[in-house]
């Protein structure tokens, strides 16, 4: 197994790495040219083998959401790309998009044709407005030439793509709630079922996927199951986008096989930017997943691997912090995100980050007592699996983690009647030191 398997990423180095020209001379509509000649089952059943599973937190098998939509009946069904990409540390799909746009649109004219749709609309975070812009040049280039429209290439077969720009908020890239934004509603999750497979967008059957989903079907497809399968573990085949951020020399986008551990990730990035501090703990999926520290270094990032180590996967998000950094501060900032991102619709959610918030900023100025630790964690037992969507049970992630890990340093903001990283003091904490005042 090669370390890094430069497909997504292989050219976005070129000078004009986001044109139609740079695409088609690295394989590019080959794909798209090869499904029109399938049959839409057999590219259904092609994508369940190899195995390919959503790339947008959830891991979900892709071909699988495809199957699920009902035999058709005359009337229209719907691709809808989520690429709101929004949660803190998350960085992958937007690169994606403004260094190599055509792969996702011809990613998204092989699952349309796949399950049947004329109308495909990617919902974009409204605040990336060059990436915005990007797809809209993508997008027309693909029409001007032939890769989308009427008649796609003499098959018959015809494809609109929307791009529509949101209005900048977390909670849509939940898919439901995604589609009420979409239909012009606010953006709130959705009762289920129905689940969007049989009334999704306007009511009728949508395939909601993620960015990074779409963009990984033409490479599968041209260069088939195996090949695919080929790469990555048993649990979770192919290749995935590594975002690793914070206190690495070489912050960035590693495209590497699924399974990866993050110390060979360490070693790519270059190590540590401060060697003299060691890593303290990461989040192994974004801010929504639970901490791991120094002894998960070797987990494979795979998602039964990571979900038995106690953590998830989620979208790969590698947050890097060393022993500088305060946990609680960390988490505090955390929860203020997702405090504020609630769309309030339901209680536990609402209600719950807002008390967590409250507790979490008495505590990292050193208020409180230790009795709001188990506050805290009994009100994260009241908003997991209790909350509407998934942003209330991601915003407890962070907290009970944190407090699994690193109990101690929140005693010593008790003890020391504030944060202990003050910039005045030179003490630096790790996942298995004590703090002292």
């Amino acid at each position: 197994m090669t370390t890094l398997t430069p497909i997504l990423t292989k050219f976005w180095d070129d000078p004009q790495s986001w044109t139609l020209a740079t695409y088609e001379k690295n394989e590019g509509y080959q794909a798209l040219k090869k499904a029109l000649t399938m049959a839409p089952a057999d590219l259904v059943a092609m994508t369940k083998e190899s195995g390919l599973r959503g790339r947008g937190g959830a891991g979900f098998p892709t071909g699988m959401k495809w199957g699920f939509l009902p035999p058709p009946d005359g009337g229209p069904r719907y691709l809808v790309v989520n690429a709101d990409e929004s949660e803190p540390g998350t960085c992958k799909d937007i690169p994606l998009m403004m260094a190599a746009p055509q792969f996702l649109i011809e990613g998204v004219a092989i699952t349309s044709f796949a399950i049947g749709c004329n109308h495909a609309f990617i919902y974009l975070r409204g605040e990336v407005v060059h990436v915005y812009r990007r797809l809209l040049r993508a997008v027309e280039e693909a029409y001007a030439a032939g890769h989308l429209g009427k008649n796609i290439h003499g098959s018959g077969f015809d494809l609109d793509v929307t791009v529509h720009a949101g209005a900048g908020a977390y909670i849509c890239g939940e898919e439901t709630a995604l589609l009420d934004s979409l239909e012009g509603r606010r953006g709130q999750p959705r009762s289920k079922p129905p689940f969007p497979a049989v009334a999704g967008l306007y009511a009728r059957p949508t395939v909601v996927n993620n960015v990074e989903s779409i963009a990984s079907v033409p490479p599968l497809l041209l260069h088939g199951a195996d090949w695919f399968k080929g790469m990555g573990t048993q649990d979770s085949t192919g290749f995935g986008i590594f975002s690793l951020s914070g206190h690495v020399k070489n912050p960035g986008q590693y495209e590497a096989p699924m399974g990866i551990t993050m110390r060979e990730l360490l070693d790519l990035a270059g190590g540590m930017r401060h060697p003299e501090r060691p890593i303290k703990f990461w989040t192994p999926g974004g801010s929504s997943t639970p901490l791991f520290t120094d002894e998960h270094l070797d987990v494979p990032l795979e998602f039964g691997a990571v979900a038995k180590a106690g953590s998830m996967l989620g979208t790969r998000a590698l947050q890097v912090f060393d022993s500088s950094v305060c946990v609680v501060r960390a988490v505090d900032r955390w929860t203020d995100f997702y405090k504020h991102e609630s769309c309030g619709k339901c209680t536990p959610c609402r209600e719950g980050t807002w008390w967590l918030k409250q507790i979490l900023g008495r505590l990292e100025h050193g208020q409180g007592s230790e009795a709001d630790l188990d506050k805290l964690l009994d009100i994260c037992d009241n908003i997991l699996g209790r909350s509407f969507c998934a942003l209330g049970d991601g915003a407890t992630s962070p907290i009970t983690s944190s407090i699994q890990y690193f109990r101690d340093e929140y005693i010593a903001h008790l003890t020391m009647g504030r944060c202990p990283f003050d910039p005045n003091d030179a003490v630096l904490f790790t996942t298995k030191e004590t703090v002292s005042a």
